[in-house]
């Protein structure tokens, strides 16, 4: 091991137990489900949005055999706002397998870690580290970003082989002696420093523990790392929304496919344009008044701007289905405002039915 390498880890655990983040519920402890939740949970999202997310979601599951044998659906409806639902359908999955293949206990080798779902090398580096002291490394996005550059490390990391170099080094630079206490020091402090001082724009070198041995910093261009040539396409798409509501106050909610969109998430029924809702409502006989627009909103997902543009129908009554109980059986069925609480609902569609009692029904459109 070189003196590098030697003094990269010594002062980044120095600098975690002076100066990083150890207040965080999910840390100073070693319950891999804990910390397995928190993981799962913190990818693509905000620290200050899971910290309201997580002791809710464990107070309703406080353990893995718990997760396990709740209804997926009670698992999306918590989940609910949080975003990338295939989290929470592969959460719930991992936890069903944890109990069944380990009896109720998360394996201890990334290997097998990374082999349950929605665990990849990285988050189980992250249990292995932490709960274990496995000497494991991680590559998050702000993992990664660190450590291109203190490394200089300008290989393209769209190229799968230049990933793979980049977990080599990840790996040479981890400590070797006291593993129990450096290694969950080391892997926070990494993650720390790329949350609070490498920060992808103007990051604050001057008072980063890793100031000497940065090669960006050296250069003079601590922005130009990490290196990806290969873009994500974003792609524009509208949706209507059909908000079809009985003299009750019901609202018809359907289960999204899988895969897809929400998949697996209750919404109202999704057309591609206005004319072909239309032709939907005409057609069923639904509306027994004009329809209403509502204002239309954008939602950003990872890859896609959704349009969407919600319509309310005021149907003639709810013979065809009724009650919660059919929903629950078939994914499909008149939903009261009582029922919306417990339901998995995305986000701005949650939005949506929240305001909707308070949206008077002046027609606007024939």
């Amino acid at each position: 091991m070189s003196g590098q390498e030697d003094s990269v880890a010594a002062q980044v655990v120095r600098w975690q137990a002076e100066h990083g983040r150890n207040h965080l519920p999910w840390q100073n402890t070693r319950d891999a489900y804990r910390v397995w939740l928190s993981e799962i949970m913190l990818q693509q999202t905000q620290v200050a949005t899971v910290l309201d997310y997580y002791p809710r979601f464990l107070a309703r599951f406080p353990d893995v055999g718990a997760l396990a044998a709740a209804p997926q659906d009670d698992v999306l409806a918590l989940w609910s706002g949080l975003g990338y639902y295939s989290r929470a359908r592969n959460l719930h999955r991992c936890a069903q397998l944890v109990v069944e293949r380990h009896g109720g206990h998360f394996p201890r080798t990334v290997d097998e870690l990374s082999a349950l779902p929605g665990i990849g090398r990285s988050t189980a580096g992250a249990i292995a580290s932490f709960c274990f002291g496995v000497r494991a490394p991680i590559l998050d996005a702000n993992v990664r970003r660190v450590l291109t550059r203190v490394l200089g490390f300008d290989a393209d990391l769209a190229v799968a082989r230049n990933e793979r170099a980049l977990w080599e080094r990840a790996e040479a630079l981890l400590p070797h002696a006291d593993l129990e206490r450096a290694m969950p020091r080391y892997t926070q402090g990494l993650m720390d420093l790329g949350a609070s001082i490498c920060s992808p724009k103007k990051p604050a070198c001057i008072v980063c523990p890793l100031h000497e041995a940065c090669v960006a910093r050296r250069s003079g261009n601590p922005e130009h790392y990490p290196v990806r040539t290969r873009k994500l396409s974003r792609s524009a798409q509208s949706w209507w929304l059909l908000l079809q509501r009985d003299g009750q106050g019901r609202l018809w909610l359907e289960r999204r496919p899988s895969p897809g969109i929400w998949a697996g998430l209750y919404c109202p029924p999704v057309f591609a344009d206005r004319a072909a809702l239309e032709n939907h409502v005409a057609q069923a006989g639904l509306a027994r008044a004009p329809l209403q627009d509502l204002s239309g909103f954008l939602h950003v997902l990872t890859h896609r701007d959704l349009h969407l543009h919600p319509v309310v129908a005021q149907v003639e009554g709810s013979a065809l289905l009724t009650g919660a109980e059919q929903g629950s059986v078939t994914g499909i069925g008149w939903f009261a405002p009582a029922d919306w609480p417990d339901l998995g609902l995305p986000a701005p569609v949650r939005k949506l039915l929240d305001d909707l009692p308070l949206l008077p029904l002046h027609p606007t459109v024939g």
